[in-house]
This record gives C-alpha cells, sequence and structure tokens, in this order.
C-alpha cells in the first residue's frame, strides 16, 4: 500500500524515486544490500510532502556515504539523500550558512576563499555538513561544536525546526538528533585571517591525512571513537589488529583503526572484523571500543 502511494507520488515529484536500490553505490566500503527505496530530494518543500506520506515507513539519511556501513540485508525502508538545491554556501559577514549535503571539505575551502578562518578542520573530515553536525564529526582536536551556531532541521513528521548549538546538546562525536531527524542547513561562526595562514593548516592537515590514513582504499574513515584519555588506534596496534583479516575485510596497516575493503568484502566481513578487534582490545585493557562507524541494515536478505 504504501509503495503504491509513493510511485504515485514519485509521478507528481521532481524528487528521484528509486526501488530495489543497490545501496553498495553510495557507501565508501562499496557494500551493502538494497534499500527498499532510494530518494533523491528535490528541495524542502518535497522532503516535507514525502515525509507527510510515507507514514511510519523507516528512513535513513545519507550524506557523502562516508562513516556507514550498510548490512548485506539491505535496509527496509527508504534511504534519502538531499539533492542539489541543498548544496549551496553563503556567507554574511563572518557567518557561513552551508546547505547540508555541502562536502566538509568545500565548507573548508569556501571559508579559505573569503579568509575566514575556523573551519580549516573540516578539511580533514570525509562527509557532509549535515552528518557533521549529527555526529560532532571532528580532527585534529577541533569539532563541530566549536563552530556551529545553529543547525535547521525538519523531523520525521515533517516539523521544521531550528535549534541553537546549546540546544543540539553536542558531545564527543554525537548530539540529541535521532536518525529520523534530517539536517537541512547549518550556520557557522568564523573569524577574519590572512589567506596565507588559513591556507598553511589546511595544508597541514592535508599532510597529515595523506601520510597517516589510507584515504585512497574503499574506507569509511575512523572505525571507532576514542576512548576518554585513549586513542582508538594505538589501543588496536597493541592487541595486535593490525594487518587482521576476515575474508577481504583487512585492519589497515598504515592506521590501525581503519578498515578496509580489499576487494569484494561483504558488510558481514567488515562488521565481524569489528567486532574481533572489540573483543581483542577489551581483553587485552578491559576498554570497550565503541562503532564511531553507523551501522544500517539487516543481515540476511
Amino acid at each position: 500500500m504504501v509503495f503504491t502511494k509513493i510511485e504515485k507520488l514519485s509521478e507528481k515529484l521532481k524528487s528521484n524515486f528509486i526501488f530495489n536500490y543497490e545501496t553498495s553505490l553510495l557507501a565508501w566500503f562499496k557494500t551493502g544490500g538494497k534499500a527498499d527505496i532510494f530518494c533523491l530530494v528535490s528541495d524542502e518543500e518535497e522532503l516535507e510532502i514525502i515525509l507527510n506520506e510515507i507514514g511510519n515507513m523507516p528512513i535513513f539519511v545519507i550524506g557523502a556515504g562516508s562513516n556507514i556501513l550498510i548490512r548485506d540485508g539491505g535496509f527496509r525502508g527508504m534511504v534519502i539523500k538531499l539533492g542539489k538545491s541543498f548544496n549551496y554556501l553563503s556567507v554574511n559577514n563572518n557567518l557561513i550558512f552551508a546547505g547540508a549535503s555541502i562536502l566538509d571539505s568545500n565548507l573548508s575551502k569556501f571559508a579559505l576563499f573569503h579568509s575566514l578562518s575556523k573551519l580549516e578542520f573540516f578539511s580533514g573530515i570525509p562527509g557532509s555538513i549535515g552528518g557533521a553536525v549529527k555526529m560532532n564529526a571532528g580532527c585534529y582536536g577541533k569539532e563541530t561544536k566549536d563552530v556551529i551556531v545553529e543547525a535547521s532541521i525538519i523531523t520525521k513528521e515533517g516539523i521544521k525546526k531550528k535549534l541553537k548549538n546549546i540546544e543540539l546538546d553536542f558531545s564527543y562525536r554525537n548530539s540529541n538528533l535521532s536518525d529520523n531527524d534530517i539536517v537541512t542547513s547549518a550556520v557557522f561562526k568564523t573569524n577574519l585571517e590572512e589567506k596565507e595562514k588559513i591556507k598553511l593548516l589546511i595544508d597541514e592537515i592535508k599532510f597529515k591525512r595523506e601520510n597517516s590514513q589510507p584515504i585512497k582504499n574503499k574506507t569509511s574513515g575512523s572505525t571507532f571513537k576514542n576512548p576518554e584519555g585513549y586513542f582508538a588506534a594505538e589501543l588496536i596496534e597493541k592487541a595486535n589488529c593490525k594487518g587482521l583479516r576476515i575474508g577481504d575485510a583487512m585492519v589497515s596497516l598504515q592506521h590501525a583503526n581503519f578498515l578496509i575493503n580489499t576487494n569484494k568484502a561483504t558488510a558481514k566481513e567488515i562488521e565481524d572484523l569489528g567486532t574481533k578487534i572489540k573483543e581483542r582490545v577489551y581483553k587485552k585493557f578491559n576498554i570497550e571500543l565503541k562503532w564511531e562507524i553507523k551501522i544500517i541494515g539487516d543481515y540476511t536478505v
């Protein structure tokens, strides 16, 4: 019944609906099963209409496709991706306004172009603004919560909200936004600075990433959150997990907190490898690693 309703809806809207969609086309791991429906949303008005029509159907919003593992059984519901109308940047004085589908690295480049600092760290985050807000993304000692003024969201019920920094209740790699809350835009505060100084810092971050992370492999960024007072990569390495494999899934030799799909790894192989790492680290250090990668979907088809 819901699928029939969505088919009829797709005929009226500019948004693109694809049924039985291969999610491996979206994720950086290049693995995962099929979603019942994939929707590339045209604009905010249509997003509201879609949310009001789908009822209780589960949704998942995907950005750049980094930081996510979609299980082999796929996703029973609608995977939503925000389209071109959410891909904008503007500046007013020292405030930058960004649509949720803007890549983090492009936010950093835009700030550089306008000689605005404080957003350099976004050049080291492989994702989009919507995801950065939801998970308080960060790197090299900086986090989204340090620079965000407010975010605009729309709930699964189609209710629009503007939330100030304090209302988002940021913590390490987390906010109070649920999986069903969709970030549509965000506002960031910056400082005027010499362009050369900004570029120097961005180049430094780029150099660190290229020389310490397997960014040219099929990976999804940092696998586990850093436990308080520790680095996940160091714990994983000391637990003799570097180079550990299950099938075509492998722990990076370059950075132990990165899992790699070396060829045709299944999502199960990647998840099982992460579980084995967690077990080894807990056994050696009595510390429980928590996934930073978002895992969704069903185990079996």
